[in-house]
């Protein structure tokens, strides 16, 4: 008998506790079905699998804004002087919204007075100033670009098609050159057009004035429109302006310095208005008609117009700039989503 009540209460102890057991395990059951219904996501930043890496080459067309321009303004230049560039890029992507792209470029930057001023119109002192320039350039440059659309996929599932902005650092090498009268170029910078390695007096426009560096930085900025056309290939257009901190791309910026204290080969590319034409239209005869003479003898024109009646070569206060227009074709490196494809 005692061994029968002993069985009995074994048994209700078992019955109470698997009653006990299954409540708690509904509860938990409740309580991981509201932790799943209010799960959003483990909180981090753009998947590492959706990052990706693109290697592109560019066709682009520079221009140059500066001194020897058609006209004294800072949104001037010469369509007919656009010059061809090329560049290579290396894209990386790491966010829906950003890349950063470092690049390569170069090309050429080009002006001329003889050819871009009108020679009768109010212009006419740049025709007579009559110099020239170009500049191979080269430039390295590190941009952000920050898309409108984002890309919230792997490449393969990425945008259309996006417009965006872009902003970066960029140092380049120029070296100003110009054409001499027996048709060969000469770099302008070791000549220092403007007294920058003469020995000028205390009273003189130019007194103190320094050579100018050909190693520069810039500050790119532009816009542009990146469009797929299949999954590893993109192409994309842009307008990118060069904020300079620099006036001579041209080596032209200050005043006309005393001929005499330069070397007969600096004096021959500081002040080519002796090579034009005093007939070519009246506007250049006036200009032409105001002379004076040098104490060596040599006969130069006073100035150059009414922009600039003291004698100036170029306006300091306005930086030279250039821009640059580009079509690239880029291709995208897969190698991060197949590795995390095939995990």
């Amino acid at each position: 008998m005692r061994k029968f009540i002993f069985l009995i209460f074994i048994i209700s102890l078992l019955c109470v506790g698997h009653e006990a057991s299954a409540q708690m395990s509904r509860k938990k059951i409740k309580k991981n079905n509201r932790s799943i219904s209010h799960y959003k996501g483990k909180k981090r930043g753009f998947d590492p699998n959706k990052k990706y890496n693109a290697v592109g080459i560019s066709l682009n067309a520079m221009n140059y804004y500066g001194d020897i321009a058609p006209l004294p303004r800072k949104a001037s230049t010469d369509i007919a002087f656009t010059r061809p560039a090329i560049g290579f890029s290396y894209t990386h992507r790491f966010g829906p919204f950003y890349q950063l792209t470092g690049s390569f470029t170069y090309g050429t930057l080009a002006g001329s007075d003889a050819e871009s001023a009108d020679p009768s119109g109010d212009n006419a002192y740049r025709f007579v100033r009559n110099l020239s320039f170009r500049n191979r350039v080269k430039e390295l440059s590190v941009v952000g670009t920050f898309d409108l659309f984002p890309n919230q996929g792997t490449y393969i599932s990425r945008v259309k098609w996006t417009p965006y902005a872009f902003l970066g650092l960029a140092v380049f090498h120029h070296n100003p050159q110009a054409k001499g009268v027996d048709g060969k170029w000469v770099d302008l910078q070791p000549l220092g057009t403007e007294g920058q390695f003469t020995n000028l007096p205390s009273d003189a426009a130019n007194a103190g004035i320094k050579p100018y560096n050909r190693i520069q930085f810039a500050i790119p900025f532009g816009i542009g429109a990146r469009f797929r056309i299949n999954e590893v290939m993109d192409i994309s257009g842009e307008f990118g302006f060069r904020y300079l901190f620099t006036d001579y791309i041209d080596d032209v910026s200050r005043n006309y310095v005393d001929l005499t204290l330069l070397s007969p080969e600096t004096r021959a590319f500081s002040y080519r208005s002796n090579e034009v034409n005093p007939t070519a239209s009246e506007a250049v005869a006036a200009i032409a008609s105001k002379t004076f003479t040098l104490s060596d003898g040599t006969i130069v024109y006073a100035g150059y117009g009414h922009e600039h009646p003291d004698n100036k070569r170029g306006n300091k206060n306005d930086r030279d700039t250039y821009t640059i227009t580009t079509i690239r074709l880029t291709y995208i490196l897969g190698k991060t989503f197949h590795r995390a494809k095939f995990r």
